[in-house]
This record gives structure tokens, C-alpha cells and sequence, in this order.
């Protein structure tokens, strides 16, 4: 994929009383409060923003497969139109500069490169791609470009399971290589992880090794073998012959292959030490075989307020000690929060004047931001940028469009018009103000 300008970073893969008051009442940070080139921008993925599922020659994936089945989605909905962004990113770049965002983390879709996941390229794709990373960079957005967003062409599925095979190293590998960023275009190479904090449920041995244990089987899973070359003891000691094992070729080649670590943020548990075996009896998954239960309880008491999604409790101490146990475990890499955002339930009823008004969105941003901007002046750790989701409320996987995300408001019921929340004003004063 050509540029005409500009380096290009890639990510591989995967929230009172009105605006006036919500500024009074934050800590006063703003841009200038981070460091001289730290990276402000909004995140997205290709299924649930850009629609025109059968339009220049894309391919089936597995979630138009997932979504076009029967009770998966809470809504009954599907993301063959999402937000189309495929047809409106030139108003939807306006909209990044209209706020003082830098930069734009969006997924290709592999399906709009290789329709069958390989083969033949599929031309009218890598034209649309470059056009819109060509017009991110006329307007001084930087493209943050995600490979994978969890749309893998359903022809691989169909042919040998997908990711479950060796055989997708291959493939995936040559639809890399067809983008050439970092040879060519002196960019930037990472893996956006989606990770929790954990704190223990109680202060006891057992519940404080089970909290390390769950973070082992979902950070450490993924970040150990990036950079210590093997998966963590406690997953090699717990899950036994049933764990891949690394040859010291595979090591040497998987140990220190990253530019960034990219954190997608949005919650904090307890954890505490699972001492029956039900769930193990139950389930066959990685819940089972870390010996650890997290829940947002403890107790009959939250450790949060929650948005809408049952999942997502607002903890924003959890980012400062995110960063600091990346740093401390990992040997300070730089890290670029790729997510952090909360949602709102999307009520039919509700008037569109009533759903701009998010202060709590805006609350949870500024307490977010507060924390990583400790753990930045505090605390040393080495974070560069911080990305919102997301830009647009938008289809949100099994919840479909019952789960609000957004800055900006799209109408559902007309022409997915777009309107600007007072989040996107707080972004916006956040961004321009100079102390």
C-alpha cells in the first residue's frame, strides 16, 4: 500500500449538570500537561464502522457469518451497514479535526485484501485503503493502522479452522507483507492487548497469587513470550502438555519483535483463588486452569460505578497501576493505550438533545487520564499515546447497537447522521487548551 506522505504505525492484532459544570469540575489536566509529542486520537474497527459488506470485492468474514446467525446478537442486528464509514470517512476524518485529534487507529479488513484470506489481491481494496490513509494524512491525522480486528476471512475458517491451525502463520504472514510498513514506510510494529487490572479480593497469600495467576493467563500470555521469549511459569506449571512449547528458533524469532505494547483499557476486578473445581468441571478454558475467579464484586459491593455494559466498571486507579506493573514486570516498554472509552445503553426513547449529554463519558475520560498521567510524571512509566473508543457509537459485536460508545451521537433511524456529544466539546477544550 503506497503512501504519499507521512509515517504510517501500525497495531497488530485483536466515560452533573451540564458541559460547563463537567469543566469546572475536572483536574485541570489538558495536552500540555503530557509530554511534548504524546499522541491524542479516537480507535474504530472495519466491522463495526465501515458497512458495504459485499461492495468492491470484499469477502465473507466469520462475524458476517456470526452476525447473520440466528440469536447472537442482542439486537438481531448485523454489521452490513455499521456507521458506513466506507463511504463517509471524509466526514468522518472532519470530525477528528474538527476535535484536535492526531491520529486515527482503524482496521483493515483482510477480507477487502485477500477476499478468500489468500490468493489474488483484490485491487478495488488496497485502493480504498490507500485513498483513506491518504486523506487521514491531508488533514494532519496520523493512520494507526490495525492488520486484525477480529475479522478473519471465513474462507480460512471454512478450510482449516482458522487460527487454530499453523497454516494461518503463512497466510497471514503474506497478507502482512503485502503492506510493507515498516521496510517501506518507516513505521511502527505492535500488539494491541485487551487487559484488565486485577486486585486482590482480600489480602490473603491465596487470593494475592490468584490475582498474579490471572493476570499471567491474560497479560502475560501474550506479553511474556514478546518479551521473555516463553509463556509465563504459572501457565507452563497449570496448563502442562497442553501448552504449545517454543523451540529456541521460535523464541529468538517471537522475543523483543515489537516497537510498542498497545493496551486497550477499560475496567478493574477482584480476583480471588477458586478452591472448588467446579468451574474446571464446567469449562475447559483458561478461567479453569488459572485457579482464579474475577469478578467486580466483593461481596454484595461494586468495585465501581458501571456503565452500560455489565462488564465495564469505572475504576480509573486501575490505569496508573497498569502501567506500573508493565513497567516494573517488563522492563518499561513504551505503551500506547489503543483503547479506553465507556458506553451508554442506546434507549429508542430518548430524545437525541438528552443523549449528547454524557458527563459521565466525560468524568470517566478525565479520571482516566488523570491516572495515566501519574504513572507518566509520577511514576516514569514510558506511555506515548492514548486512543478513545471510540470516535462514533457504533455496532458493538454481540450487543449490536444497544451499547453507546461514541463521542459523537449517529441516529440509527436517520441516515446515521452524526452528532457531536459534549464529550467531543470537552475533547475538544482538552486539546486547545494551553494551561
Amino acid at each position: 500500500m503506497l503512501l504519499r506522505k507521512g509515517d504510517i504505525i501500525l497495531v497488530f492484532v485483536l466515560v452533573v449538570i451540564g458541559i460547563k459544570n463537567s469543566f469546572c469540575q475536572s483536574s485541570g489536566i489538558n495536552r500540555t500537561s503530557f509530554p511534548k509529542g504524546f499522541v491524542f486520537g479516537t480507535a474504530s474497527s472495519s466491522y463495526q464502522y465501515e458497512g458495504a459488506v459485499k461492495e468492491d470485492g470484499r469477502g465473507w468474514t466469520v462475524w458476517d457469518t456470526f452476525a447473520h446467525s440466528f440469536g447472537k446478537i442482542a439486537d438481531f442486528s448485523n454489521g452490513d451497514v455499521a456507521v458506513d464509514e466506507y463511504h463517509r470517512y471524509q466526514e468522518d476524518i472532519q470530525l477528528m479535526v474538527d476535535m484536535g485529534m492526531d491520529a486515527y487507529r482503524f482496521s483493515i479488513a483482510w477480507s477487502r485484501i485477500f477476499p478468500n484470506g489468500t490468493g489474488a489481491i483484490n485491487q478495488a481494496g488496497v485502493d480504498h485503503y490507500n485513498n483513506f490513509i491518504n486523506a487521514l494524512l491531508a488533514n494532519g491525522i496520523e493512520p494507526y493502522v490495525t492488520l486484525y480486528h477480529w475479522d478473519l476471512p471465513q474462507a480460512l475458517d471454512d478450510n482449516y479452522n482458522g487460527w487454530l491451525s499453523p497454516q494461518i502463520i503463512k497466510d497471514f504472514a503474506i497478507y502482512a507483507e503485502t503492506k510493507k510498513y515498516k521496510s517501506k514506510q518507516n513505521g511502527s510494529l505492535g500488539m494491541a492487548l485487551d487487559v484488565m487490572w486485577f486486585e486482590p479480593a482480600t489480602n490473603s497469600t491465596e487470593d494475592i497469587e490468584a490475582t498474579q495467576r490471572a493476570q499471567d493467563f491474560q497479560l502475560g500470555w501474550f506479553l511474556d513470550p514478546l518479551i521473555f521469549g516463553d509463556y509465563p511459569s504459572s501457565m507452563k506449571t497449570r496448563v502442562g502438555n497442553r501448552l504449545p512449547t517454543f523451540s529456541k528458533a521460535e523464541a529468538a524469532l517471537v522475543r523483543g519483535s515489537f516497537d510498542f505494547v498497545g493496551i486497550n483499557h477499560y475496567t478493574t476486578y477482584y480476583a480471588r483463588h477458586n478452591s472448588t473445581s467446579i468451574i474446571g468441571n464446567l469449562l475447559n478454558d483458561t478461567i479453569a486452569d488459572s485457579g482464579a475467579i474475577t469478578l467486580p464484586f466483593r461481596g454484595l459491593k461494586a468495585i465501581g460505578d458501571r456503565a452500560s455494559s455489565i462488564w465495564l466498571y469505572i475504576v480509573p486507579r486501575g490505569m496508573r497501576s497498569l502501567m506500573n506493573y508493565i513497567k516494573h514486570k517488563y522492563g518499561n516498554p513504551l505503551v500506547i493505550i489503543t483503547e479506553n472509552g465507556m458506553d451508554d445503553p442506546n434507549d429508542p426513547f430518548k430524545p437525541i438533545k438528552e443523549c449528547l449529554k454524557d458527563e459521565k463519558r466525560i468524568k470517566y475520560h478525565n479520571d482516566y487520564l488523570t491516572n495515566l498521567l501519574a504513572s507518566i510524571k509520577e511514576d516514569g512509566c514510558n506511555v506515548k499515546g492514548y486512543f478513545v473508543w471510540s470516535l462514533l457509537d457504533n455496532w458493538e459485536w454481540g450487543a449490536g447497537f444497544t451499547s453507546r460508545f461514541g463521542l459523537y451521537f449517529v441516529d440509527y433511524k436517520d441516515k446515521l447522521k452524526r452528532y457531536p456529544k459534549d464529550s467531543v466539546k470537552w475533547f475538544k477544550n482538552f486539546l486547545t487548551s494551553s494551561s
